[in-house]
């Protein structure tokens, strides 16, 4: 517990993985958890380590090219003055590239890019137009596999085909991207009245941010089949990733180094260290108490089960962060083998249920570390009293739509 509050406080601004591997180091050095089930749990990891590696790599080429600029600078010449067509365009923009990019390249590299445009707009108050990063990077992580890291996490090897997945998740995706559009949209409508400039300048598209665009969408491609498949997504990620790198730095005629040392690898142990913590818990029978209770739960009351789990996992994810929470709910459901209503109650639990509180994902965490480079402070509390509007309703009606179409 100490270990994942320091990766949400982060104290002494330590990086969360150090907190995240010293927790997992001590389990080890202590004897509390044997040297094989660490590495074990580690191992567990490596299709999320793969597609994290892809997606890193396919995001920050896709900055350096400033294919993202030119993607908000289009969006925003194309408000034409309106702030909110230029509201309704960022929360566009922020959907595609959560579905195809995944939740933490829309905090990491869409959100520079609005606070650019914003600034280019002369606009009076960014943060509607910033909180569109931070919450669509949850409310659309669920639309594909390749959404959002914690779905690899929550299904494992037992990842539906694409197909399934679809039929699973498309009404309660569309919900949950409806309904916090309407609410935040609601939220922010006195400063939407703001006026904003119209002459904005659509930056140049380069050839190496053509070649960026292409390997992003050659990789949707390839996942997609992958995903109807039934493969595992790590590798073909982090392949596409490496060859979309490649292509493009010897388009440029430049060297891949600088533009890898600016990657978050961090994130990798971070999360492998999660993945120790969550076998340490495995090891002391947590676990085994959670799939036990979830079994049960199926047997006597499978749709009230589905409902609850995915509502107090959703609550519990802004606790102690969704990535650790879904890894919990994830082995759990694993070895309960339930059926897909809860699994899938569980995973929009896991997703969404983070749009409540500045700790509840990665991807808001990042968010918050791209606003501080902006320039830019939101206060923990302002995040909460928004997230209390948008969450619960999406939520709700999210999980309600994934019952009553079962």
């Amino acid at each position: 517990m100490l270990a994942t509050a320091g990766v949400i406080v982060r104290p002494f601004k330590v990086p969360e993985a150090v907190w995240a591997v010293s927790g997992a180091v001590a389990l080890v050095s202590l004897g509390l958890l044997p040297a094989g089930a660490a590495w074990r749990g580690v191992g567990r990891g490596l299709d999320v380590y793969l597609f994290l590696t892809g997606m890193m790599l396919l995001a920050e080429v896709a900055r350096v090219t400033g294919l993202f600029d030119w993607l908000a600078s289009l969006a925003a010449s194309h408000a034409r003055g309106s702030a909110t067509r230029l509201f309704r365009l960022i929360y566009a923009v922020g959907i595609v590239v959560t579905v195809f990019l995944s939740n933490d390249a829309t905090a990491v590299v869409l959100t520079p890019a609005v606070a650019a445009v914003t600034r280019a707009c002369k606009v009076a108050d960014p943060l509607p137009y910033l909180f569109i990063c931070a919450l669509i990077a949850n409310a659309a992580s669920f639309v594909l596999p390749i959404s959002n890291p914690a779905n690899l996490v929550i299904y494992g090897s037992q990842m539906p085909p694409l197909g399934q997945w679809i039929a699973l998740f498309a009404v309660p995706s569309i919900v949950a991207i409806g309904v916090t559009y309407l609410i935040l949209r609601w939220t922010q409508r006195k400063a939407l009245l703001e006026p904003i400039t119209a002459k904005i300048e659509v930056p140049h598209l380069s050839g190496a941010a053509k070649a960026a665009a292409s390997g992003i969408g050659v990789t949707a491609l390839l996942l997609t089949v992958a995903s109807a498949l039934g493969w595992q997504l790590g590798l073909p990620t982090c392949a596409a990733g490496i060859v979309t790198l490649v292509g493009v730095t010897a388009l440029r005629r430049s060297s891949p180094w600088p533009l890898l040392r600016e990657i978050s690898w961090g994130i990798i142990p971070l999360v492998a260290g999660l993945f120790v913590l969550v076998a340490a818990l495995e090891q002391s029978g947590v676990i085994l108490a959670l799939s036990e209770s979830l079994r049960a739960g199926v047997r006597d009351a499978p749709v009230l089960t589905a409902a609850g789990s995915g509502v107090v996992v959703g609550f519990l994810s802004n606790l102690v962060n969704n990535l650790p929470a879904g890894l919990m709910a994830g082995t759990a459901v694993q070895a309960a083998h339930v059926p897909a209503g809860v699994s899938s109650a569980i995973l929009i639990g896991v997703d969404l249920g983070p749009n409540l509180s500045v700790t509840g994902s990665l991807a808001t965490i990042l968010w918050l570390t791209a606003l501080r480079r902006e320039r830019v402070q939101v206060a923990g509390v302002s995040f909460l009293k928004l997230g209390l509007l948008v969450m619960p309703p999406a939520l709700f009606l999210s999980l309600g739509a994934l019952l009553l179409l079962r």
